[in-house]
């Protein structure tokens, strides 16, 4: 058998005696964790599985090197996928690439236990590779046609998003050798792949140079699993962490048989004696050096804010923040990576990691930043100054130094997620205790201007070293329990008045916290929401042509209004959770803290009164002399997802936006889990704010109010016309309990009472009532025009984020 003399790559010549092989040319060879052979003239990857490593379980995560650039259909540079424990397992002249179940586990020295169980649960086999040679003690099959599948489903999500049905085409399909390595501890590959279809939605079609044939590079990453040495960490609902979670089977009966772990990166000090120590290994993240400036240095300022919670426990620079190295991969599971992502529109940025699915382990942590998102507050900045242009175009400087303040949080933020931290939407209301909450920007009025001064917190929260301190703390040697140890940690912070209350709670659709709410501001939201009326109110006098530069549109000028005319959005979707609201923490037997109580009566219709101020034709309808700002749109600059919108053709929809600003509180103040809310505190509580006085209150400032003029009477019958349909898609709502439902009819007979059959407009609304009394299955909600998009506010998922 003749030698076959293979390209110097990395590790220099090899000489391959075998039957598959010897009839390959010119094969490149790559050593690493699992070595492979590539054949430029096939095209095909050949991997080398050691005899010695059958049945060793690995780490396989996959990941999308480039993306499709849309927000909405979400596929973006950087995303990663799945990650599973995975090994190779030989049955007849196939290794089958065989992942077991670790969502059911035996963690028992008893192997007949652990047997069991195993056989109990569905096992997966991802992939069957035909053994195409031996190679020494190495097992050699063709990885190619694996690397080919659309592992991170790119055909599922257009079709799911209605962009098109799409398959692989073999013919465009091929090895991207660029970023293609194996090194001692991760194998990565990567793969050209075509998408072909027919398109059906604007986005691909917006995206793709040819929405017919999409293309992207699949990462795939085979990683050495972590050694024995790190020491998971009991998950507390209290801590403000991640968990992973599985079942096992040989816990004794008296104890749970569901184990939660939290999830974080391993950290130990050279010194653990020591107070203060440098660590073994430094967690170190790294930019991506395709970020421009000023936004590079705004980046690393940001992240590197975390170093301080970690000196706060005795570890000396052991959290640091780097530029990625050149020629470095960012995919490769070796580097956290910060990257700044590009996409058509603004949308969200989020935090990822790579997780050992054993015991909760951060391998890799990866944050995605769009890079639309600073462009939003600086315009938000640019809408809400007081004539920002009027002496120089060149007046930039105010709005961008907004925009980066956002930036840094946002970097500590994401960056948090991949340390391990879920959101905490209570912080707000603790003197902004948590970079991990979504921050609206903090204005006051200063005389007769906004003042842009503290618009957002510099540094790492309190709230921040708790979980810090919770997750990478070192148990003092001659601790009784690390459980009592770590809850001394939570229970200091909690008699330091800290919150911690998360995504579910913070909703504002299903949401009832009190404290916890997304893009607020403030102790009190109603309070609040009457500054941030007063607030948008003088920005709306103050709002001007030099609120844009010489030479723009006034197109332009009406779309940097939009972020002003709502920029009361956020705090009223805090208020209205008040209404029919509790306050509550994740308590635990034992802890001392409130367990739940409901809102008193005061509190709710304090926030009532202040969620129908959202609903005044005074504070809804633009004023006039701002409307004459506002031409039909230039040529060149239509409408887009960020404009009002117009029932009105090309001409400025002043009723239309009141009908969008007013159906955006009443969806919510209808809401039927909130209603049904009501219903059950008037139950337990005959003195308590219910469902019925909620309506009547609503009615009474909607139908008994007097306006100043006939613009405003227009806006008022607008804002009646969207209550009413609200309270009849109430009654229908399959989540309104049967009560909810009665009083809901209840309070359109009432709107009936006070309507006259000799005014035209309320003959209109006698007319919508008949048709929903004797037609009800035929109702349909008419559709406001569309908001412009606001989350996320210049800036699922981890995680969804903002």
């Amino acid at each position: 058998m003749k030698n076959l003399v293979l390209l110097f790559f990395l590790c220099g010549i090899t000489t391959i005696n075998a039957q598959f092989l010897e009839k390959k040319k010119n094969l490149q060879k790559f050593d690493g964790y699992f070595s492979f052979l590539y054949s430029e003239k096939d095209g095909e990857i050949y991997l080398e599985v050691p005899k010695d490593r059958l049945d060793e379980e690995f780490l396989y995560v996959h990941s999308l090197r480039t993306g499709l650039g849309s927000n909405d259909i979400g596929l973006d540079r950087g995303q990663l996928g799945d990650q599973a424990v995975v090994k190779f397992v030989k049955s007849g002249n196939k290794l089958l690439l065989f992942q077991p179940n670790l969502k059911y586990r035996a963690n028992t020295q008893n192997a007949e236990e652990k047997q069991s169980i195993a056989e109990a649960f569905a096992t997966s086999v991802l992939y069957g590779f035909e053994v195409k040679d031996t190679l020494d003690t190495n097992y050699v099959i063709d990885i190619t046609p694996f690397l080919f599948q659309d592992t991170h489903g790119v055909a599922k999500r257009l079709k799911d998003g209605k962009e098109g049905t799409y398959k692989l085409d073999a013919s465009r399909n091929t090895v991207w050798m660029e970023r293609t390595k194996a090194f001692p501890k991760n194998t990565e590959f990567e793969a050209l792949l075509t998408f072909v279809g027919e398109p059906k939605g604007k986005n691909i079609s917006s995206v793709a140079p040819d929405a017919g044939s999409v293309s992207v590079i699949q990462h795939h990453s085979f990683v050495a699993l972590p050694d024995d040495g790190y020491v998971p960490r009991e998950f507390d609902p209290r801590s403000g962490s991640f968990s992973i979670s599985y079942q096992d089977y040989s816990t004794p009966i008296w104890e749970p048989i569901t184990k939660r772990f939290i999830t974080r990166h391993r950290l130990e000090k050279k010194n653990p004696s020591a107070q203060n120590s440098e660590a073994k290994e430094p967690i170190v993240y790294y930019l991506d050096p395709g970020t421009p400036e000023p936004v590079r240095s705004a980046l690393l300022e940001g992240a590197r804010w975390w170093n301080e919670a970690f000196e706060a426990i005795g570890y000396t620079n052991a959290f640091q923040v780097q530029m990625l190295p050149k020629n470095a991969d960012p995919m490769d599971v070796r580097y956290n990576v910060i990257q700044w992502v590009h996409r058509s529109t603004r949308g969200w940025s989020y935090g990822g990691s790579v997780i050992d699915p054993r015991t909760g382990e951060i391998i890799k942590g990866h944050v995605s930043l769009g890079s639309l998102r600073i462009r939003q507050d600086f315009m938000i900045a640019q809408a809400l100054m007081n004539q920002p242009f009027a002496e120089r175009d060149a007046n930039y400087q105010p709005m961008l130094e907004m925009a980066l303040a956002r930036i840094r949080q946002l970097s500590a933020h994401e960056v948090g997620h991949t340390l391990g931290f879920a959101h905490n939407f209570a912080a707000s209301t603790n003197d902004r205790a948590s970079v991990m909450d979504y921050p609206h920007p903090t204005l006051k009025l200063k005389g007769n201007e906004v003042d842009f001064s503290d618009a957002y917190a510099t540094g790492i929260g309190d709230w921040d070293k708790v979980t810090v301190a919770y997750s990478y703390s070192d148990i003092p040697k001659g601790t009784a329990s690390q459980k009592d140890y770590l809850n001394e940690i939570l229970e200091n912070a909690q008699q330091r008045g800290l919150r911690y209350i998360t995504d579910s709670d913070a909703r504002a659709q299903s949401g009832a916290h009190a404290k916890a709410h997304l893009w607020d501001n403030g102790k009190d939201a109603a309070e609040e929401l009457e500054r941030v009326l007063k607030l948008r109110k003088k920005a709306i006098e103050n709002f001007s042509e030099d609120n844009i530069r010489t030479g723009e549109p006034y197109s332009v000028l009406e779309d940097v209004f939009v972020p002003l005319y709502f920029y009361h959005r956020f705090q009223t979707e805090a208020t209205v959770k008040l209404i029919g609201g509790m306050d509550y923490n994740y308590a635990v037997k034992g802890d001392g803290q409130l367990i739940h109580k409901t809102l008193s009566r005061k509190e709710q219709e304090k926030a009532l009164d202040a969620v129908l101020a959202t609903l005044s034709a005074e504070n809804l309808a633009i004023p006039e002399d701002k409307l004459e700002l506002f031409p039909p749109r230039a040529y060149g600059y239509w409408r887009n997802r960020e404009s009002f919108k117009s029932n009105n053709g090309v001409a400025f929809d002043a009723l239309g936006t009141a009908a969008t600003a007013s159906d955006l509180t009443l969806q919510l103040l209808l809401n039927p889990q909130r209603a049904n809310r009501l219903v059950q505190q008037k139950a337990m509580d005959t003195k308590a704010l219910g469902l019925e006085e909620t309506l009547q209150q609503t009615s009474d400032a909607l139908f008994s109010s007097e306006t100043k003029n006939a613009y405003h009477n227009e806006i008022k019958k607008t804002i009646q016309f969207v209550y009413l349909q609200r309270l009849m898609n109430l009654v229908l709502q399959a989540q309104s309990i049967p009560q909810t439902k009665a009083i809901a009819n209840q309070a359109i007979e009432e709107i009936i009472s006070r309507l006259s059959s000799t005014n035209v407009y309320d003959r209109q609304l006698l007319w919508e009532i008949e048709q929903f009394k004797t037609k009800p299955e035929k109702f349909k909600l008419l559709p406001t025009p569309k908001i412009p998009d606001g989350s996320p506010i210049g800036s699922f998922q981890c995680f969804v984020d903002e």
